[in-house]
């Protein structure tokens, strides 16, 4: 038995069962035996791999997006470009360097900040990005940032953040927790009833008994204190990630492990745990702060921004093979049965700006 599954069965067994929340909270970022904080999950020899590690394209196409969108702004100086989530830094070695190559000026003069707090990650993307004579600041949060205008980056952050979960039974919506079953073995149980089933998808009423529905205020609370900063100082964000542009009624919570889907309660801390993100509270989080939020599909917004153009100029210098591996991760960039669909890209603006990738 792993000493987190010791550390949860104690705590229900004392305290009585607990949300799902919080048993994403303790999974993911418990300090001795959370996932994020004592394993390295990216890559071919982790658990899942990121856009950023599938081809050097994609952050090269951020890169090139914040330029645009730095200029749309009309060229703030000085400015933040902050990555939230970093993994392990290679997104934003991506866009540094093609910064460097289309405007150097930009990096000499841009504060450069990642959002993260996990020690052992930090030392992972300080390395990867040790190449660069430029200097790095950490943070453990958006409320650290520089006070001025900020263009912020955010690839895979939100289905990592802890949701809540609710069940219907006999009619009524209840908080679906985590309690002992048979042989202390953890199950789900549902608890009480939600405060205000106003809050959840419109097709939750119409739902049968057994059906599950998310909220997620702890995603709501990062995006509030993100558009709270943009609103007063100004600039820009743009988020990517797994999710639905309609909230809708569903059980999204899984657990991956050796790039394979697991059982969500087998193994607590072996394997990542996320939820499909509800883009659409999000962008009504950053509309409520005043600003305007634009909505696409990955595919759509990196054709937009010029993958099949990038891969084109990768690609002429190259055999058959290496020529075949960029068509690979073009369509699995892309591709609407790979990420191209499943894929959202949101980004927060202010009122007027038109970003690139999202059409007029």
């Amino acid at each position: 038995m792993s000493g987190l599954t010791k550390r949860l069965r104690a705590l229900i067994a004392t305290n009585g069962p607990i949300s799902v929340s919080d048993y994403m909270a303790i999974c993911l970022f418990d300090p001795e035996h959370g996932y994020y904080t004592t394993r390295e999950p990216f890559g071919q020899a982790g658990d899942f791999t990121t856009a950023p590690e599938i081809s050097q394209m994609f952050g090269e196409l951020i890169g090139a997006w914040v330029l645009a969108t730095w200029q749309a702004l009309g060229a703030p100086s000085p400015v933040t470009l902050a990555e939230i989530g970093p993994g392990r830094g290679t997104l934003m070695k991506d866009m540094l360097r093609t910064l460097r190559r289309l405007q150097p000026a930009f990096c000499e003069q841009a504060t450069i900040a990642l959002v993260e707090t996990s020690p052992r990650l930090r030392a992972v993307q300080r390395e990867t990005l040790s190449a660069f004579d430029l200097p790095l600041r950490w943070h453990d949060d958006v409320a650290e940032l520089p006070k001025q205008p900020l263009i912020l980056i955010g690839n895979e952050l939100f289905d990592a953040v802890p949701i809540r979960q609710f069940v219907k039974v006999e009619g009524a919506w209840r908080e679906r927790l985590l309690a002992l079953g048979e042989d202390d073995d953890l199950s789900f149980v549902a608890g009480p009833g939600m405060p205000d089933a106003a809050l959840l998808p419109d097709d939750a009423m119409q739902a049968p008994d057994g059906s599950i529905a998310e909220l997620a205020p702890a995603r709501s609370a990062i995006m509030a204190a993100i558009a709270a900063h943009l609103a007063v100082h100004g600039g820009a964000g743009l988020f990517l990630d797994y999710g639905y542009l309609k909230p809708a009624v569903g059980d999204t919570l899984q657990a991956l492990r050796k790039h394979a889907f697991a059982d969500v309660l087998a193994e607590p801390g072996e394997a990542d745990l996320t939820a499909h993100v509800d883009f659409a509270a999000l962008a009504a989080v950053a509309e409520t702060a005043g600003l305007k939020a634009h909505l696409t599909t990955q595919g759509d917004f990196l054709l937009a921004v010029g993958l099949l153009q990038r891969a084109g100029q990768l690609g002429a210098a190259l055999d058959e093979t290496g020529q075949q591996a960029i068509r690979d991760a073009v369509e699995r960039l892309a591709g609407p049965d790979q990420m191209g669909e499943l894929f959202k890209v949101l980004a927060i603006t202010p009122p007027r700006l038109a970003p690139a990738g999202f059409g007029r």
